[in-house]
């Protein structure tokens, strides 16, 4: 999935994106068929247990990044530009986003801002690297708008994150998420911009949609955002497997025989031939 099979999919075809932080999320969503995934920053709330995104580094965004791009053969990747990675200058924007590409393998980095991150974006295009944009409820702000809150309320709000999103779009984003704001306005912003909208917390007419994985698959037991429809409860399914596991460990269920690798042989006995397998397909040890 490339940048220009993204664009050509407006209008014609919905976009998948969901978030992946590691090497198994990555595989499991790249085979399921994801269109792309976001190593968003979202990691430091989901994976870090912090409150915000904010204290992210740009360090923990290329290890997340590096390790979701070795599970992905088809998905497009976009890794999330964190908190100062970018704002202070165009020169530290343009050497974090490549670090992103080189050294993590991304396809493509996220940044959060409207007009005033046009002029970052042009530049990044302009060095060959592809920016998908982030209007709305931006997280980085979270301090600004005084809380996670849905944006884009008032007439008056709505034509600045219009505004906003056109700016994003003429400055060269090949995409741009819009987060936490009015179904009609998202609609309004799809129809006014020529590159794909991707919506998280947006309504229906956005040209794509995103999730966040750990909500998508249930794996978040107290936070359950309206805008989430969770398709699994692996929090609970987990939860249970261990318990089980530890009744069977705790009563001498497990391991049972056939979890073992027999008995030592004496010697002058020839060992079982080996038949060219990995231990890891005899049972034991990693793959990789």
């Amino acid at each position: 999935m490339t940048v220009p099979r993204l664009v050509k999919m407006k209008g014609r075809e919905r976009i998948t994106m969901v978030t992946a932080y590691d090497f198994t999320f990555a595989r499991m969503l790249d085979e399921a068929g994801v269109d792309a995934l976001l190593v968003g920053d979202s990691l430091g709330m989901v994976v870090q247990g912090r409150e915000s995104t904010l204290p992210v580094t740009m360090d923990e965004i290329v290890y997340h990044t590096r390790a979701v791009a070795r599970g992905t053969q088809y998905a497009h990747i976009v890794a999330d530009m964190p908190f100062l990675s970018w704002q202070p200058s165009v020169e530290r924007a343009i050497d974090n986003a490549g670090r992103l590409l080189s050294e993590g393998g991304a396809h493509a980095v996220k940044l959060e801002g409207g007009a005033e991150a046009a002029e970052t974006i042009r530049r990044l295009v302009s060095c060959g690297i592809p920016v998908l944009g982030h209007v709305g409820l931006t997280p980085q702000s979270v301090h600004a708008m005084g809380g996670f809150r849905v944006q884009g309320k008032t007439r008056e709000a709505a034509a600045r994150l219009l505004d906003d999103a056109v700016a994003v779009a003429e400055a060269g984003a090949y995409g741009i998420v819009l987060e936490g704001i009015p179904t009609d306005l998202a609609g309004q912003i799809t129809r006014a911009v020529p590159v794909p909208t991707i919506g998280i917390g947006a309504g229906p007419e956005c040209d794509g949609q995103v999730l966040v994985c750990y909500d998508l698959l249930g794996l978040t037991p107290t936070l359950r955002p309206k805008f989430v429809k969770r398709y699994a409860e692996l929090f609970t399914a987990g939860v249970e497997a261990a318990r089980t596991y530890c009744d069977e460990v705790r009563a001498g269920v497990f391991p049972a025989e056939e979890h073992g690798f027999g008995e030592v042989k004496r010697e002058g006995e020839e060992s079982a031939p080996h038949n060219g397998t990995s231990n890891r397909t005899a049972g034991y040890g990693p793959t990789r």
